[in-house]
């Protein structure tokens, strides 16, 4: 007999997967604001499809694999593929390098699976973060990278990512926002003070970019205040 339960949970895995397999396409044909909404779909999906499995105590096995398949098209494969995409025309080839994140972003998600700690918070960058980062970036016109080097800039970036996605540095959830209240508190007002800038220089603009742009600098800002965590030693 079907399990009407799983149903809900296994469609929203689904669905998130078809939106970064939508992603990936999308990337090969330039259309790169498209398909970062995509990744921000998928996102959305992932949220829920982990909330309504605990909802209606629906957690399955067969759901817990769909989910990490699906979270490494679209947030392993698909913020690769664009980033490849985007600097080919610049790079050539070389732009395959940035491809090495999706490989690392599965080595994430299968740590993720096995490690006990991170039922609260995580241990090393969750790839949704990662790939909001290099999504937003990417809407970002090429005509911003005057230089060269500044394309092989990117791809060293790619490979920090690939460090911090399975790096033992931890960062706070908003699982553990009882916890850690001030902290997320803080985060979140950061976000506002950017994300209000960033809106503020795409109207000044006329360009849509500069506030999707805003997906990269509260990401950055996530990463460089765990990474100040990580750097406070802790009381004993």
């Amino acid at each position: 007999m079907v399990n009407c339960k799983r149903i809900i949970p296994d469609t929203l895995t689904s669905c998130n997967l078809l939106c970064g397999c939508i992603a990936v396409f999308l990337a090969t044909q330039g259309a790169f604001i498209w398909a970062f909404v995509f990744i921000l779909a998928g996102a959305f999906f992932d949220f829920f499809d982990g909330m309504s499995a605990r909802l209606l105590n629906a957690p399955s096995p067969i759901g817990i694999q769909l989910d990490s398949l699906a979270d490494d098209i679209t947030f392993g494969l698909a913020p690769s593929m664009i980033l490849f995409c985007y600097l080919k025309p610049i790079l050539g080839w070389w732009a395959g390098l940035a491809l090495i994140m999706a490989a690392f972003s599965a080595l994430r998600l299968a740590k993720f699976n096995v490690d006990e700690r991170q039922h609260e918070s995580f241990i090393g960058l969750a790839t949704p973060a990662n790939a909001i980062f290099w999504g937003a970036l990417c809407c970002m016109p090429i005509s911003v990278i005057a230089y060269d080097w500044m394309a092989w800039v990117l791809i060293a970036l790619s490979f920090v990512s690939c460090y911090l996605l399975n790096a033992e540095i931890p960062f706070f959830s908003f699982k553990s926002f009882k916890k850690e209240k001030t902290l997320i508190i803080c985060f979140l007002i950061g976000c506002l003070i950017l994300i209000g800038f960033c809106i503020a220089k795409a109207v000044a603009t006329k360009h849509i970019e500069f506030a999707l742009f805003s997906g990269t600098a509260c990401i950055l800002w996530y990463v460089v205040l765990n990474l100040l965590l990580a750097c406070i030693p802790k009381k004993s």
